[in-house]
């Protein structure tokens, strides 16, 4: 079996054997394999999802209004140009991602339906063996030297759900936005929302179009950033003849040193940045419109910016269609919810934006010759590779910058290790601590004082932890990465070579 005719799974109880096993079809995944196809033609590949077709969050995702709340421009591949609005519904995505998958081929390597359960290193032979459960229930098995975990980081059906006082008593529907029937039915409804941020910006309005009304109940607001739904350079450079390839070149970097300047004056004027966001999303609303709704206790960047393409959740607003409580909930009440000051916001539905829960490494059970493996015990490298876990890297993205830039910059660097084993001969690879850190002082995956969303405060115990210097965790910061990654010396103490079969390590 070559790279160019990968025959299809083996029966249950057979193994199927490639050079590297790509976990998750999303964004991640495909530019995992487009770079492998790319880089290194010769290595045998399969994608495994779990799913029945690809896209992760953009095929999941069902909720009204579904659309990118990162630019496309760089949220898209560097490879092929993005021709459309910067914010981009979950429908435009996906046709993205398909084409992308047809012009390459791809879909040759893609192995839908496919939910990994289990994930052990055999030491004896430098193997990871997979195990895949498919919808009839059969398993099959996988082995590789190389695991690329590409899934995501949180439960694609599974919504985080509050247990809010009284949710019983509520005589409407309930609703995750996680968890979203397309087909439901809110036209001519009065519909809460609980919740804020990105999703709230994207089911409010959307929802507003159709519902008699709906209301925002949110515990702290979101810093929101208005804008127009178009990139004025790249509408400056088509009409001139300028051709795709480098009309997105270019955005992409301009849009790059542009949000790098955002972060960097948020760290050092995060008060003149606040007044200035604030007065962007003031000059929106009805004159006279109470301001502490949309004005956060934190500082910019702690939490995501959510950008709100046009305007459109203002719009609402401004129309009379949507409002906002801003607040602790009491309980719910047969006819809506009822807050801790004793307001009553009446509804006939109830939607949760409150989030998702954390999924480590796929919720798959590791093991490493037959023992469990915790990744909360483990300490990363990069954020991408991990103590006493032998050839394996996880893609965990940017948020402060477009999760494809970290997708892309990994696959490039895992290539190039691949590469780099292949001429030194060996089979093996680990990050390893140096002596003087061995018994240094554990950290958090991300600094609460950093960044704090919910669904990581619930759930960092879980993730893999850091060591000092940022070498041994992961930094959020592209602008640092995007120069220090592609010089990573491979030879250098960090890494740990084996050849298995000789027992020599280097």
């Amino acid at each position: 079996m070559d790279a160019h005719t990968l025959a299809r799974p083996a029966p249950e109880g057979a193994i199927a054997d490639v050079d590297v096993l790509v976990i998750g079809a999303g964004i991640s995944g495909l530019s995992a394999a487009w770079h492998l196809q790319q880089r290194l033609p010769h290595k045998r590949f399969l994608v495994l999802e779990r799913e029945a077709s690809y896209g992760g969050t953009w095929l999941t995702h069902k909720f009204p209004g579904i659309r990118s709340d990162s630019d496309l421009y760089t949220f898209g591949f560097g490879f092929k140009p993005w021709v459309g609005p910067p914010i981009a519904t979950a429908a435009e995505i996906q046709s993205y991602l398909g084409e992308m998958i047809e012009e390459n081929d791809l879909d040759r390597h893609i192995r839908y339906n496919h939910s990994i359960e289990t994930a052990d290193w055999d030491s004896a032979t430098a193997r990871w063996t997979v195990t895949a459960a498919l919808p009839d229930g059969t398993r099959r098995l996988f082995r590789a030297p190389f695991l690329w975990m590409a899934q995501g980081y949180y439960r694609h059906h599974q919504g985080y759900w509050p247990d809010y006082p009284g949710m019983a008593d509520f005589q409407g529907p309930i609703l995750h936005t996680e968890e979203w029937d397309a087909a439901t039915d809110y036209t001519g409804k009065r519909v809460v929302l609980i919740g804020s941020g990105a999703t709230a910006a994207t089911v409010v309005p959307a929802m507003a179009e159709k519902a008699a009304h709906i209301t925002m109940i949110q515990r702290s607001p979101t810093y929101f950033m208005p804008g127009r739904n178009e990139n004025e350079l790249a509408e400056l450079l088509r009409p001139i003849g300028v051709d795709e390839a480098t009309i997105h070149d270019i955005v992409r970097k301009k849009i790059i040193h542009d949000q790098h300047q955002i972060v960097q004056q948020c760290r050092a004027a995060p008060d003149a940045v606040a007044a200035e966001l604030l007065a962007g999303v003031q000059a929106l609303l009805p004159e006279g419109y109470d301001m502490r709704h949309f004005t956060p206790s934190y500082r910019p960047w702690r939490q995501r910016l959510a950008f709100v393409p046009d305007g459109d959740l203002f719009a609402g607003i401004r129309a009379g269609k949507a409002d906002v409580v801003t607040g602790t909930i009491s309980r719910f009440t047969p006819d809506g919810v009822e807050m801790a000051d004793g307001t009553q916001v009446p509804a006939d539905m109830i939607v949760l934006a409150t989030g998702f829960n954390l999924c480590v490494f796929g919720d798959i059970a590791f093991s490493i010759d037959g023992k469990p493996l915790d990744m909360g015990d483990t300490v990363t490298w990069r954020g991408m590779m991990f103590t006493g876990v032998p050839n394996l890297v996880w893609v965990f993205g940017y948020f402060r910058a477009s999760w494809t830039l970290r997708s892309d910059m990994i696959s490039e660097f895992t290539c190039r290790l691949l590469q780099h084993m292949d001429e030194k001969g060996v089979d093996k690879v680990e990050v390893v601590l140096p002596p003087a850190l061995v018994d240094s002082p554990r950290g958090l995956w991300v600094d609460p004082e950093d960044f704090n969303p919910g669904y990581l405060a619930r759930g960092q115990h879980l993730l893999p932890k850091t060591a000092p210097g940022p070498e041994w965790r992961h930094t959020q910061d592209y602008w640092r990465e995007k120069d220090e990654i592609p010089r990573v010396d491979l030879d250098g103490p960090a890494f740990r070579y084996a050849r298995t079969r000789l027992g020599v390590t280097t």
